[in-house]
C-alpha cells in the first residue's frame, strides 16, 4: 500500500504563494497518475489539479487554471502543486491521491490511496 505525505501548507495573505509537496514510498510511483483533491470547511472533497505518469498530461479544475501548476519528479517520487494568486476561497485541506497506472485519465473517482492532507489558509 503506497503512503503519501504532503507538506507545504500554511497560513498566507491573499495575492501570496505556496508550494505543496506530496511523497510517495511506492517505488512504481512513475506508472501513476498523481492528483491533487481539495476540501473547503463545511464543502465536499474536490478536484484541482492531476499530472500524467510522464507529467505530459496536466488538467485543472476552472477555479485554479492559470494560477496553481501541478509538476512531478519522478526521480524523487514527489509530486507538486505550485500555488500563486491565492485567495480566501482556496481555503482548505488539500490531499494527494493516486490515481490509475498507465492511464491519464482524472476523473475524481479514479483517485484513491489519499495522504493524510495539509492545511492552507488564506487570510484576506
Amino acid at each position: 500500500q503506497v503512503q503519501l505525505v504532503e507538506s507545504g501548507g500554511g497560513l498566507v495573505q491573499a495575492g501570496g504563494s505556496l508550494r505543496l509537496s506530496c511523497a510517495a514510498s511506492e517505488r512504481a510511483f512513475s506508472t501513476y497518475t498523481m492528483g491533487w483533491f481539495r476540501q473547503p470547511p463545511g464543502k465536499e472533497r474536490e478536484f484541482v489539479a492531476g499530472i500524467s505518469w510522464r507529467g505530459v498530461t496536466t488538467d485543472y479544475a476552472p477555479s485554479v487554471k492559470g494560477r496553481f501548476t501541478i509538476s512531478r519528479d519522478n526521480a524523487k517520487n514527489t509530486v507538486y502543486l505550485q500555488m500563486n494568486s491565492l485567495k480566501p476561497e482556496d481555503t482548505a485541506v488539500y490531499y494527494c491521491a493516486r490515481g490509475p497506472k498507465f492511464d491519464a485519465t482524472m476523473r475524481p473517482r479514479d483517485f484513491g490511496s489519499w495522504g493524510q492532507g495539509t492545511q492552507v489558509t488564506v487570510d484576506s
